[in-house]
């Protein structure tokens, strides 16, 4: 796992900010001039989703999905941004056309996430709240970090007639079948791997540890014993 990690939560902050208006100061650092191949595949719509996101993030992507060859371009690429959308799609789609394979295989890629991105970087997609449209014909992922990210974590609210479970209620049913821990990280938030450091960033967290209550993380946490915890 050497290469440079950054999941995002989001592209969209809160308020009606510019999408990655939160994030654009360590996306410029995180990618420092390397040339970024767009994964597209969580949306259905790739040359919209491509375009937009070059505008959005302001910078010179190539579009992955126009490539001959993907997974072989996958294989050599030095950066790739893998936006958001639905995760069960993209996985589905990156599997098929070898891309997961191709990025397994290239640990010097850098690699940023966003949203259904981010979850295609743990272990596996097991922590997605997104609703599975296709089967992906697996849940295992990338791991280029050993724990699991909860996207677009959201706290309980007392007030809500919503009788469903919780965010939290939920990540407690997945550590009911596996102890890997989960960083839910809310709006705004991101973590970022650089090495076998990782640090909270953007916003606050919420840290899930089977058998324990979970412990609220500030911007700046270090969390780099996740990657030897885990």
């Amino acid at each position: 796992m050497s290469g440079d990690v950054l999941l995002l939560s989001n592209s969209r902050p809160p308020g009606g900010a510019e999408p990655f208006s939160h994030a654009r100061e360590v996306l410029t650092d995180h990618l420092d001039g390397r040339a970024v191949w767009f994964v597209p595949y969580a949306r259905a719509d790739h040359d919209a989703y491509a375009a937009w996101a070059r505008d959005a993030l302001r910078l010179d992507l190539r579009p992955l999905h126009r490539e001959p060859d993907p997974a072989a371009t996958a294989a050599a690429a030095e950066a790739v941004f893998v936006g958001g959308g639905n995760t069960f799609r993209l996985l589905h789609d990156v599997r098929r056309l070898g891309i997961l394979d191709a990025l397994r295989g290239n640990d010097a890629c850098r690699y940023t996430g966003s949203s259904a991105g981010t979850n295609l970087a743990c272990p596996t997609v097991r922590t997605t709240n997104d609703m599975p449209i296709v089967d992906p014909g697996g849940l295992d992922a990338l791991g280029r970090v050993p724990f699991q990210v909860n996207p677009h974590y959201v706290d309980s609210n007392p007030t809500s007639t919503h009788q469903g479970e919780t965010r939290e209620e939920r990540i407690r049913e997945f550590h009911e079948v596996d102890a890997t821990p989960v960083v839910g990280l809310r709006e705004g938030a991101w973590l970022r791997r650089t090495g076998d450091t990782v640090t909270l960033g953007g916003n606050t967290a919420r840290l899930f540890r089977r058998g324990e209550e979970p412990t609220e993380l500030g911007p700046g946490t270090d969390l780099s014993w996740l990657m030897i915890s885990s």
